[in-house]
């Protein structure tokens, strides 16, 4: 059975930390690429941040460019978010989500995070 489960979320103070954490079962965790998303209330979902199967290869959206860092360990099978000076427009659940193509994408039900101003 396939799961991501994300934890970490909570509440913060505008210019904190959070470090969120996505722990993966019932796959090859080092065969999927990793992004991690989030969804503000009335938004749509966009994509935040991205990882390469092995960890070589990262990318971000420019809003989270320079505070945000996402890193894995494939032993762990686990994906970090680590969030540095968070801003109150960071608010949203923050999913998880694993992609190895099309009918290989899987998705954890996501983590809220609230920064406070």
């Amino acid at each position: 059975q396939v799961q991501l489960v994300e934890s970490g979320g909570g509440l913060v103070q505008a210019g904190g930390s959070l470090r969120l954490s996505c722990t993966a079962s019932g796959f090859t965790f080092s065969l999927y690429a990793m992004r991690w998303y989030r969804q503000a209330l009335g938004k749509e979902r966009e994509l935040v941040a991205f990882i390469t199967s092995a960890g070589g290869s990262t990318n971000y959206a420019d809003s989270v460019k320079g505070r945000f860092t996402i890193s894995r360990d494939n032993a762990k099978n686990t994906v970090y978010l680590q969030m540095n000076s968070l801003k109150p427009e960071d608010t949203a659940v923050y999913y998880c989500n694993a992609n190895r193509g099309v009918f290989m994408d899987y998705w954890g039900k996501g983590t809220l995070v609230t920064v406070s101003s």
